[in-house]
């Protein structure tokens, strides 16, 4: 009788516990501008590792078709937070939205320009894309940004290129073997499963590694962060700094073990059927992944030189930069959980 007893106080702890751990965990949402798109993958490996349960958050994950539909999510009440480019805070200051980023675990955009296989005889340079069709995940996106900065770059029209949104993996793979669009602009893996397939793939920017991005925007240029509305994330600091010291751990952990150690966790439909090919993209990747979680203001000034370029109201607003993110929370991830480089 004692032993059943102590079997049933011992199954009442163990409920009491877990109710209470589910009961003081906070629900977060988070929109992803592309989950299969290996520039979002620490907010993905973070909830495979369980980083987001021991930092005390029940994290939703809710994957959509790109940046702007992820943001659409959050502006309109649907999500918490963006996993998405930092691009977007600079491009909605200019509309008097005030957004802020505080944890970047992308140095580097990852944006890559490739021309189509079934067009490469025609398209040999960026010029060539006037009155072309292009793909880029969805207009609005910072795909979409990046082609247009380009394209203005290079003294064309951006309203001279039709924009086709084609999203980030299979469906725009897809759309460029097919020969649906002439050019898109693409991530990681689907550029390298392109590669593998067209030894011959014509690429006319790309910006993967440092070099490339410094030669594309003259400076730093982070890619993907989390971040909110800066009225949720001033109201929500607690979990903030949660969802902070999660994507720390992670970032940390990718930095700490190999390729094939990051492919084992990730799950199996975002990883695809061609694990070597994944493989060697998410190698082509991994120096592209902060290890600080810090905005370097410099990028972020080069954030919004290149928006001011591309864009008339952007470079009217009178737009001060240092409000669109915020390194405080990445600070204090020392302190609270003594992770932090």
């Amino acid at each position: 009788m004692n032993k059943l007893l102590g079997k049933l106080a011992g199954m009442l702890l163990a409920l009491t516990l877990s109710t209470g751990l589910a009961a003081a965990q906070s629900k977060i949402t988070i929109a992803v501008g592309g989950g299969a798109c290996l520039c979002y993958l620490p907010t993905v490996l973070a909830k495979q590792l369980g980083e987001y349960d021991k930092a005390g958050l029940a994290v939703e994950l809710v994957d959509l078709k790109g940046g702007s539909d992820a943001l659409k999510a959050v502006l309109g009440g649907s999500a918490d937070v963006v996993s998405g480019y930092f691009d977007h805070c600079v491009n909605l200051a200019a509309k008097k939205q005030e957004l802020q980023a505080f944890v970047v675990y992308d140095r580097y955009p990852g944006l890559v320009l490739v021309v189509s296989p079934k067009h490469t005889g025609e398209i040999n340079s960026i010029k060539d894309l006037a009155g072309k069709k292009v793909g880029v995940s969805a207009p609005g996106s910072s795909t979409d940004s990046f082609l247009k900065y380009l394209l203005k770059k290079n003294g064309l029209d951006p309203t001279g290129t039709a924009v086709i949104g084609v999203g980030l993996g299979a469906t725009a793979v897809a759309a460029m073997e097919q020969g649906q669009i002439d050019a898109a602009v693409m991530l990681d893996p689907a550029v390298t499963v392109l590669q593998g397939s067209y030894k011959d793939l014509k690429i006319l920017s790309d910006t993967r590694t440092q070099h490339d991005t410094l030669a594309v925007f003259g400076g730093e240029y982070p890619g993907g962060a989390l971040y909110s509305t800066a009225a949720w994330v001033n109201g929500h600091e607690k979990e903030v700094q949660a969802l902070t010291n999660a994507i720390m751990a992670t970032l940390a952990w990718i930095h700490s073990h190999s390729a094939e150690d990051i492919m084992a966790k990730m799950p199996d439909e975002l990883v695809g059927k061609d694990r070597a090919q994944y493989l060697a993209a998410l190698k082509n990747t991994i120096p592209m992944y902060s290890e600080t979680g810090k905005m370097d203001p410099k990028g972020a000034e080069a954030v919004l030189a290149v928006f001011s370029e591309g864009s008339p109201d952007v470079a009217k607003a009178g737009i001060d930069v240092t409000k669109t993110y915020t390194n405080k929370f990445v600070d204090q991830v020392k302190k609270t959980t003594g992770n932090a480089k």
